[in-house]
């Protein structure tokens, strides 16, 4: 059974920074690419940033330049540094492992920007 439990989520000023982590268990973490998402009220689940076993990453336009999407395979870990927040970051932020044609989702973190 796949588990992934985000931690990290909090209340921050416009400006500020937030780490967020994703632990996985259940499988071979090094096998998966790994993905932040996150969801605004009102809005549809949108991509942030995505890193493959290879160590490649790719990130959404509107977060490229202030998040940094980072895995540690030794930890299961995947990681999203989030710098110069945005009240437009608010949003609840999860974490998804792919994998062929399965795909797991966490349970979710809420990060919330004050202007």
């Amino acid at each position: 059974q796949v588990q992934l439990v985000e931690s990290g989520g909090g209340l921050v000023q416009a400006g500020g920074s937030l780490r967020l982590s994703c632990a996985a268990s259940g499988t071979i973490f090094s096998d998966y690419t790994m993905a932040w998402y996150r969801q605004a009220p009102g809005k549809q689940r949108e991509s942030v940033a995505r890193v493959r076993n290879s160590g490649s990453t790719t990130y959404a336009d509107n977060v490229k330049g202030r998040f940094t999407i980072s895995r540690d395979n030794a930890k299961s870990t995947v990681y999203l540094q989030m710098n110069s927040l945005k009240p437009e970051d608010t949003a609840v932020y999860y974490c998804r492992g792919e994998r062929g044609i399965y795909a797991y989702w966490g349970q979710g973190t809420q990060v919330t920007v004050s202007s």
